[in-house]
């Protein structure tokens, strides 16, 4: 498993938030124990605005609760045996002129065998499992209580990707008169990356101000 240093430290939760910049699970494609035990190294959620990879990765474990510790342990490839050393021709009549068709045909044998266990691994890999989704609260500020809230969802709505379903929202207050919009959407994991979401609701600089994840559960 890939060694992040002490993740109680500034610099090990950096070097855990860029590892994570372009991955979903600490190992392959799935969680598995190598996320239960770089989670329980870090204690607490990292701050959102300085790691906000290994934030996403963090609320993304944690929904998970008590069924993180059924996760699988992740596979490895093993690694490949070393090909025996020839032996020394300690004696010319060892060497077999004519060949051997049994040899042949027995690497014939092997060599088929081997196209039809890579066509039927090819084959169980291509069948789609169940789609991952993530409910996401998202928590939309407005500059100032000036801020037509109204106009701000219907911008955010117009949002459109590829996994995303808004739901509900509800103006919920702030401080000194200011509401903010909490919203809810699902996403599939695999399409929406909840970064990508947020940049793109931060590019309606007239009505937003921040955006912060106030609930990240899977679905």
């Amino acid at each position: 498993m890939t060694n992040f240093g002490n993740l109680k430290s500034e610099n090990g939760v950096k070097a855990l938030d860029d590892y994570l910049g372009d991955k979903s699970y600490i190992e392959g494609f799935t969680p598995s124990q190598a996320d239960v035990s770089v989670f329980d190294q870090l204690g607490s959620a990292p701050d959102a605005g300085k790691f906000s990879h290994a934030f996403r990765w963090y609320s993304h474990i944690a929904s998970f609760g008590t069924e993180k510790s059924k996760f699988p342990v992740a596979k490895k490839l093993p690694a490949a045996a070393p090909a025996p050393a020839p032996a020394a021709d300690d004696d010319d009549e060892d060497i077999d002129l004519f060949g051997s068709d049994d040899e042949e045909e027995d690497a014939e044998a092997d060599r088929v065998r081997q196209e039809r266990l890579a066509a039927y691994e090819a084959k169980k890999a291509a069948k789609p499992g169940p789609i991952a989704k993530s409910q996401i609260l998202l928590d939309c500020k407005p500059w100032d209580d000036e801020t037509d809230m109204k106009a701000m969802e219907e911008v955010i709505r117009t949002i459109s990707m590829d996994g995303l379903v808004w739901g509900a929202s509800k103006l919920n207050p702030l401080a000194f008169g200011i509401n903010k919009l909490s919203i809810l959407c699902t996403v599939e994991d695999a399409k929406v990356s909840v970064d990508d979401l947020i940049e793109k609701i931060q590019e309606f600089e007239d009505y937003v101000q921040s955006v912060d994840v106030a609930a990240f559960n899977k679905v």
